[in-house]
């Protein structure tokens, strides 16, 4: 019997979601939960054999909440599904990659393929990966976007990544430059667009 949590922030998904595993006579959906922090809590409590999580979740979003974990297989599902964050899903760890739009009984195959240890990406995602641009900025300017994606101030970001408020606002400059545009605002939505975040 596979074991499996599930995490994803709209309850209607998750439940039918739920269900329909659950009709599967080799799975079991041991845990289902509503953010990405939850779901890494699920995973340590429950020690599933895979964890279904959600891309865009509050608290953690799928991505980092794969990188937290480890031992066990994960697989993403996501109503945007831009080739950046394939990128940066695969090197998390996370075993499979796959939109909404999946039907259940082939989202069970897919499960049973990773927990045998394959990876499935959902070919129209690995297409577009494939002819995807490489990302300009460095990995310390998208660690910075990511704190303005969350609403940081430059205050805030300097703090909590121990750098000068200065050198917070010369690295974001040079990303805003980079990205050809006139705000650290639109520069983070930039980099998260192309799934650089």
């Amino acid at each position: 019997m596979m074991r499996v949590v599930l995490a994803d922030d709209e309850d209607l998904i998750r439940g039918a979601l739920a269900a329909l595993l659950d009709l599967e006579p080799d799975i079991e959906v041991v845990a289902q939960v509503g953010n990405g922090l939850d779901g890494v809590r699920a995973v340590e409590r429950h020690r599933p054999d895979v964890a279904v999580f959600d891309l865009e979740m509050p608290e953690l979003d799928g991505v980092e909440a794969a990188r937290r974990l480890t031992g066990v297989q994960i697989v993403l599902v996501t109503r945007h599904a831009r080739p950046g964050v394939l990128k940066r899903a695969l090197a998390a760890g996370v075993r499979g990659f796959v939109p909404k739009t999946t039907p259940a009984t082939k989202l069970a195959a897919i499960l049973r393929d990773v927990h045998g240890g394959g990876r499935y990406i959902d070919p129209e995602i690995a297409a577009s990966a494939l002819t995807e641009g490489a990302c300009p900025l460095t990995d310390r300017e998208l660690e910075l976007l990511r704190h303005t994606l969350r609403g940081g101030t430059i205050a805030a970001i300097a703090a909590e990544v121990h750098l000068a408020q200065g050198t917070v606002r010369n690295y974001l400059s040079h990303a805003m430059a980079k990205l050809h545009v006139t705000t650290r605002h639109e520069a983070a939505r930039r980099a998260w667009e192309e799934g650089w975040i």
